[in-house]
């Protein structure tokens, strides 16, 4: 009887010492248990040991007993987090969510891409105990879930043998999933509600369709072992992944507005021979080309800070990206991509460039799918028929280069789910000397990799499975056709015989954009012209941060006249006190006198005005900066030197 009398063990913590109550026929793993039960922890990637210079380890088994590993009555235990994981619910931060046995990410720009996408993508947990009817799915989604989708059949005269009113299996309508006519019709995926449309189609009606994103991270949780690297089992251990191509794409089609639009976008390359990055905003409608299609309609492109040169570009930090995707959605839109350029001049007389992207080279480098991979899981696609409330994105990719030809053309992507779930959880990595291939990671102390197989043909023909170390990145792509429709329309202003508002962080000479700029915009227009004038996606953004006088908090009803053109409407706006002000200030600028070039009568009078002593410096009104006497607008601000009266 007194061997089974519990016993009283110390457990020292980082986070203070507590005592537990356990009979010494208990095992191991019992131990482990009542320790995460006791402080209360968030997982159980913790170890203990006897000794406070962390050794002689206790390893949880189900084997070994308490009294079997030598422990008694009022013994010292201490508890260690293993590979740094946050076992304690912080108070000023969310509850940790990384896998058993992976290290917490402390890094700052980690931290807020990870907040961001915890934000926009549900977890499973969470997503389990949620009503599917709470979802609120795309409105294009729902315009396509209520449609019948099949598609319409003429009644053939040569095989067809019923009166007009009948059909029969040469004239019924067919199925929007239906492998022949997307064959017929040379179309390589199936949208994704066809796709849906295929899950429900059985007896059950879809009643048991579940859509889950694939997963590469241990499953949190599991008391049958210590925590990873020193205990996996088939419970927590994800699946090993067989790279498919996918059925089916979220985007069937990408439609540029116009023109207008991508060689306005194209102006930098051409102007400074550096690549370019920009968002891609618009929205998605039904695409009647493919049965139950969704195409990405672009309106309108944001250019981010970045550094760019002839073979590379980074994105920096951005400050404004909020007020962007703000302005956008007062103006009905939603960031649907983003495009970058791979343009190397061949011929600057003929205008060619070089055709560097092809099936012998690569059409999407590593890097690039792993960046589209990273916007994608940042876009998740709400689905009602998905656990975690969402799967896949329709967010695309669209890469500037150019063609067999040597003309510049764009090519759409996506990459697949699959790809999404590698760079989620921090799988693949690209090559460092072959763009076209990709590696996936070899499994750590800190990081648990499954095995990753592609399958291709050996010389014999036969279909066989391969390490995806390294891994050709063909595997990931759903090509997605991009063009601009033969009719151009027109969300904004593109009035060609009109000089363009500067676009936003171009840091190039005639590209910048400041007060003078939107002087010499905004003298092109007359007032009854004042809805051509605003409607530029660059100058909205430009009214609401401009340093001196910013107009965010004023420009709600401007937005909505330019969203519904509602000339009224705007030029009840520009009547308003705020922008009166910024009126006065364009007046100002335009009836100030030009400097005078070096060596001209008013040159040599202002130079002999400096030299007196009435021509000391003047305060600038408006910034408070030191300007010379032979200056008429400030050099800081670019305002006038005095107000029109």
């Amino acid at each position: 009887m007194s061997r089974n009398k519990s016993i009283l063990l110390r457990i020292q913590s980082p986070e203070g010492t507590k005592r537990i109550e356990i009979n010494p026929t208990d095992t191991t793993c019992q131990l482990f248990e009542k320790v995460h039960s006791t402080f209360d922890l968030n997982s159980f990637a913790f170890a203990l040991y006897k000794q406070k210079n962390q050794k002689d380890e206790i390893a949880s088994s189900k084997s070994r007993t308490v009294s079997g590993i030598g422990l008694h009555h009022g013994d010292m235990l201490y508890l260690m987090p293993v590979n740094g994981a946050v076992l304690f619910p912080q108070a000023s931060t969310s509850r940790n969510n990384t896998p058993s046995g992976e290290p917490a990410i402390l890094d700052s720009a980690s931290t807020s891409s990870t907040a961001c996408a915890s934000h926009s993508r549900p977890t499973s947990s969470s997503g389990g105990n949620r009503s599917l009817n709470n979802i609120q799915e795309d409105e294009v989604d729902i315009q396509l879930a209520k449609l019948d989708g099949k598609i319409q059949r003429k009644r053939d005269d040569k095989l067809c043998r019923h009166n007009t009113n009948s059909r029969c299996v040469h004239c019924s309508p067919l199925e929007p999933y239906d492998e022949a006519y997307l064959r017929e019709q040379n179309i390589k995926h199936l949208s994704f509600h066809s796709f849906l449309r295929k899950l429900t189609s059985g007896v059950d009606r879809g009643k048991f369709v579940a859509l889950e994103d694939t997963s590469c991270r241990i499953k949190n949780g599991c008391k049958d072992h210590p925590p990873w690297p020193k205990g996996i089992c088939s419970k927590c251990q994800p699946n090993a992944i067989t790279l498919n191509r996918q059925a089916y794409r979220h985007v069937d089609n990408i439609q540029f507005e116009n023109t207008h639009l991508v060689e306005r976008f194209l102006n930098y390359w051409r102007t400074t021979g550096h690549q370019r990055i920009g968002f891609l905003y618009g929205n998605y409608e039904i695409y009647s080309d493919v049965p139950l299609g969704i195409r990405a309609n672009v309106s309108a492109i944001y250019e981010p800070p970045q550094e760019s040169s002839r073979d590379s570009v980074r994105l920096l930090p951005d400050d404004r990206q909020e007020l962007v995707n703000q302005i956008a959605s007062a103006l009905g839109l939603t960031k649907v991509g983003w495009i970058f350029t791979d343009l190397l001049a061949e011929d600057v007389q003929k205008g060619t460039v070089k055709h560097t992207r092809n099936a012998s080279t690569h059409f999407l480098t590593a890097q690039e799918c792993i960046m589209a991979g990273h916007y994608q899981n940042l876009h998740p696609n709400p689905s009602k028929f998905a656990t975690s409330g969402t799967y896949g994105s329709k967010f695309v990719t669209v890469c500037v280069t150019g063609d067999k030809s040597n003309q510049v053309h764009m090519e759409g992507y996506q990459v697949s789910n699959q790809c999404m779930a590698l760079v989620r959880d921090n799988c693949l990595v690209p090559t460092k000397d072959a763009p076209e291939l990709g590696y996936v990671r070899e499994s750590s102390d800190k990081q648990y990799v499954p095995d990753v197989y592609y399958k291709e043909k050996d010389t014999y023909g036969n279909e066989v499975s391969r390490l995806a170390r390294p891994l050709p990145v063909e595997y990931l792509l759903v090509d997605v056709p991009a063009s601009t429709p033969l009719t151009p329309q027109y969300t904004f202003n593109c009035d060609t015989s009109k000089q363009f508002f500067p676009v936003e962080n171009r840091l190039v000479d005639g590209h910048i954009q400041d007060f003078n700029a939107l002087t010499q915009y905004m003298s092109q227009f007359t007032p009854n012209q004042f809805l051509s004038a605003v409607s530029d996606f660059h100058l909205l953004l430009y009214i609401a941060t401009m340093e001196m006088l910013p107009m965010q908090e004023y420009m709600g009803p401007l937005l909505q006249a330019v969203r519904n053109r509602d000339n009224d409407a705007a030029l009840e706006w520009s009547r308003s006190e705020h922008w009166a002000t910024v009126e006065q200030l364009i007046a100002a600028t335009n009836t100030s006198p030009p400097n005078s070039r070096p060596g001209s009568v008013g040159a040599a009078s202002t130079t002999a005005t400096a030299g007196s002593p009435g021509g000391a410096q003047w305060t600038c009104p408006f910034c408070t900066f030191l300007n010379s006497a032979d200056v008429h607008s400030c050099e800081m601000c670019s305002l006038p030197r005095s107000m029109p009266h």
